[in-house]
């Protein structure tokens, strides 16, 4: 091999990363194909799956114990905040099922712990960052009292400015939170990649696809409310299909074949 070849091959080695991994155009029913194949995921493996599920919904009925019997909603706020802080974590659980499965292999709870341990940092990481757009979200959401109708008897619209201003800035950060959260999780599981460059990847492909990601949001919204309205315990069905189906949709969406595979545990 000539001089030539071997630096051409070198510095095709040492060539930078992108910042962002290209995403692919969705259909705009894509995301029901995703449904489908959490689906299956989740028959494949039921009690890897399930596990997580009725983890969340024994917290949830935690919470509610816990708000009812103290009254104390500073505690409320305390437990959904370690929830955030600890919900990354368990997602990485389910987004490592479905990929064991797609590479042949039996899904088993020590895997996922092995994965989970691996990626502590980036998952916390990104933890840290949901807190701060809570906290700022929060923030912003006492601020939008001082539009509150103060007198004695406020006008239809008032309320209306009241709630139009509520709801637009709760969508707006609602929105952003989605954006950057919708593949980050699963591609940082999947790809040597850091927090910063999986987050930048997903709003990207999110703001590609605006019609595909609407209707995930609305499909993952409704199943939420559905899971509620059953008293938490279509939670335990539900929450593992959408974090299988978020796993499908990450490898539909993201051309994430740039990036090094994370090493196998």
């Amino acid at each position: 091999m000539s001089d030539s070849e071997i630096r051409g091959e070198s510095e095709e080695a040492e060539a930078p990363l992108p910042l962002v991994a290209p995403a692919n155009d969705l259909p705009l029913g894509a995301p029901i194909g995703w449904l489908r194949l959490g689906w299956a995921d989740l028959r494949k493996a039921p009690l890897a799956s399930l596990s997580y599920g009725v983890g969340l919904v024994v917290f949830s009925y935690l919470i509610t114990y816990l708000v009812l019997s103290t009254g104390n909603h500073v505690m409320l706020f305390s437990l959904l905040t370690g929830f955030v802080l600890v919900g990354p974590v368990l997602a990485f659980s389910l987004y490592d099922i479905s990929c064991q499965i797609s590479k042949g292999k039996t899904p088993t709870l020590g895997h996922c712990a092995l994965q989970s341990r691996k990626h502590l940092g980036n998952e916390l990481l990104f933890a840290v960052v949901l807190i701060l757009i809570l906290l700022v979200w929060a923030r912003a959401a006492s601020m939008i009292h001082v539009f509150f109708p103060t007198d004695g008897n406020p006008t239809l619209g008032q309320f209306a400015a009241f709630l139009g201003v509520g709801s637009a800035v709760g969508a707006l950060f609602a929105g952003f939170v989605f954006a950057v959260s919708a593949f980050s999780l699963p591609m940082m599981m999947d790809r040597k990649v850091d927090v910063v460059t999986a987050m930048i990847t997903s709003v990207n492909a999110v703001l590609r696809n605006k019609g595909a990601m609407a209707v995930w949001a609305t499909l993952i919204v409704g199943l939420t409310l559905l899971g509620f309205a059953t008293a938490f315990v279509g939670l335990a069905v539900l929450m593992p299909l959408i974090g299988h189906a978020t796993w499908h949709g990450y490898r539909e969406t993201i051309r994430s074949d740039v990036f090094p595979e994370v090493d196998s545990v």
